[in-house]
């Protein structure tokens, strides 16, 4: 049985989604047109996971007052219905229908706008979505693993996207799992796949409106790149212990210095004194430096070309 809701409510809350905007765009000349809002999206197809709620945006051009649209969801011959109300939003209407992926399979989702006065029947290019149950584990390949990097990609976590579970992609993982409170392993979960799917599970921004700067969150051991407003890099990190502590505030970068240094600190952008930012062969889960920002050695250099001299870094708890 197909579960299916009308939630227009749901368009203020919904989170915004670059591949569903690139999706919208490709079909704005079109009458009507749906896209997904939920889900991960690999090759041109859309996927969901196997009892996750599926949200399905449509548009209309123009908005005709008084217009209804007809849904229908199908699996494997079974078809659930339901008319959902149209709202004008500038001068297109705008619908969002929801159901439940109850099982695995291919769901296709079908609108059709009832004629008015002002025009005939139109319909919507049919979309399918596919619901799985993605396993992974460190070695694996294939489909699933590249939907989850494209899942922590999308979020701002730093990983591979070549479809290998391998350290790089580990270390995303771990990052997502400090910033929502998970045990610091790299590993992918049902929890995590599930929240990767849904686009949920980003790191919050202290200082959103601080333009282009650095964030290092001491409670999660993270280290965030930012920009306009969002996460733009989020990367495993590890700082100060109790006897070497990190220092809190907020400063500018000053110095950089290339390459590996006399203590073994690989490619180091200075914010301090002599407190900075670097490669380090050993970025454990806890704070375990002298008092630097410790990030892993492949990460290393591609933080260092983000960072200009005299950017901001808010060090806090």
């Amino acid at each position: 049985m197909l579960i299916i809701a009308c939630a227009l409510s749901l368009f203020a809350a919904a989170p915004a989604r670059a591949e569903a905007a690139g999706v919208a765009a490709a079909a704005k000349a079109a009458p009507m047109s749906l896209w997904p809002r939920s889900g991960l999206r690999d090759g041109g197809r859309h996927y969901t996971i196997k009892g996750q709620r599926v949200l399905v945006a449509g548009t209309l051009r123009p908005y005709v007052a008084g217009q209804a649209v007809a849904v229908t969801v199908s699996r494997s011959g079974r078809r659930s219905k339901l008319r959902a109300g149209v709202r004008k939003v500038g001068r297109d209407g705008r619908f969002l229908v929801a159901f439940t992926a109850r099982r695995s399979g291919r769901y296709v989702v079908r609108a059709r706008g009832a004629a008015t006065e002002d025009r005939g029947a139109i319909t919507a290019r049919p979309l399918a979505v596919r619901s799985i149950v993605p396993r992974v584990r460190r070695g694996s390949s294939g489909l699933e693993v590249r939907l989850m990097q494209r899942g922590l990609a999308r979020l701002g976590y730093v990983t591979p996207r070549s479809g290998r579970f391998d350290a790089g992609t580990g270390r995303a993982l771990i990052a997502f799992r400090k910033v929502n409170g998970m045990a610091r392993r790299p590993a992918a979960s049902r929890a995590v796949l599930g929240k990767l799917f849904r686009g949920s599970g980003g790191f919050p921004l202290r200082y959103p409106k601080a333009g282009k700067h650095v964030e290092f969150d001491w409670s999660r051991q993270v280290l965030v790149l930012a920009r306009r407003g969002r996460a733009e890099r989020i990367y495993h990190s590890s700082s100060g212990t109790i006897v070497t502590p990190t220092v809190f505030g907020s400063y500018s970068f000053y110095r950089k210095q290339p390459g590996t240094n006399a203590k073994e600190m690989v490619h180091s952008s200075y914010f301090i004194r002599g407190y900075a930012i670097h490669g380090y062969k050993s970025v454990p889960n806890y704070p375990a430096s002298h008092g630097c920002l410790r990030v892993p050695i492949p990460n290393a250099l591609s933080i260092y070309r983000w960072i200009e001299l005299g950017d901001r870094i808010s060090v806090y708890r």
